[in-house]
């Protein structure tokens, strides 16, 4: 097994951040800012222009095999975000999600990148019901096709380690937008604060082989044994406790709707599509 898992020490030279046109996309723009010297930013989707020299914009098809292999020549790191991030028919989902994850790794292993932070996603276990309590080694149990392309990527990653050492850390991302919206998101929520920091985290962590961690902020109501996590010494400074009163507010959903249910919400129920 190659050696690439040397400890990489900020700012590296260039980073690779795909996704780079969405939502948390647009906010690690900002926030892995300080720690590269230039962030490559790609997307299929248009992006805001390069503001100054710190920053590439690349418009790629991480379906691609070639343009994916040409955007991560010259990256020291990657941050891989691109892709589908909502549940859609499997065709959809296969070529952002499980090619694009493919040709990744594939371009990282032959340009010798040593660390991968990979966004999966709470979807991977998402069929597990909302009074269970899970670490990361638990079986997953997808809760969609966006969910298994998740779980897919998860398993890309270790047998990238496996069998070339590169690094990986696997970020289950629960709901990080600017506060939760619903009752469900109470417990899944991660602020843009604790997101940029775990990712920091995750980039700059040595010896984390292919650790697989939990994206949630220090709500409450947890449903996740975070303790993968201590191994990148990631202490989350947000709650979604704060906006509680607001989410108590709403109407709550029906007993047996999926989002008072499993861990997953409503993906549980999307689909099948063109049927």
């Amino acid at each position: 097994m190659p050696n690439l898992s040397s400890k990489l020490n900020a700012p590296v030279g260039r980073l690779l951040l795909t996704g780079a046109a969405g939502g948390l996309g647009k906010v690690l723009r900002d926030g892995l800012k300080p720690f590269a010297q230039v962030i490559r930013l790609s997307d299929i989707a248009e992006m805001a222009p390069a503001r100054d020299a710190s920053e590439e914009t690349v418009v790629c098809n991480l379906a691609d095999k070639q343009a994916v292999d040409a955007l991560v020549a010259g990256c020291d790191a990657i941050v891989h975000l691109g892709g589908v991030s909502v549940e859609r028919p499997f065709e959809e989902i296969l070529e952002g999600n499980i090619k694009g994850v493919f040709h990744i790794y594939e371009a990282a292993r032959r340009h010798g990148v040593p660390r991968v932070v990979f966004a999966s996603s709470n979807h991977v276990i998402g069929f597990y019901k909302q009074d269970e309590k899970l670490d990361d080694a638990v079986a997953r149990r997808p809760d969609g096709y966006y969910g298994l392309s998740k779980s897919f990527g998860e398993d890309v990653a270790q047998f990238y380690y496996d069998r070339y050492g590169i690094e990986t850390v696997s970020i289950r991302i629960g709901s990080s937008f600017p506060e939760p919206l619903n009752r469900r998101m109470m417990s899944t929520w991660l602020s843009y604060r604790d997101l940029t920091t775990l990712v920091e985290k995750s980039l700059f962590t040595a010896g984390v082989k292919h650790t697989v961690v939990y994206g949630a902020s220090a709500n409450r109501d947890v449903w996740w044994d975070n303790a993968g996590a201590a191994v990148l010494g990631f202490e989350p400074q947000d709650s979604s406790e704060i906006f509680r009163a607001k989410v108590e507010a709403q109407a709550p959903v029906a007993a047996n709707d999926p989002n008072a249910i499993y861990q997953g919400g409503a993906f549980t129920a999307q689909g099948p599509f063109g049927d």
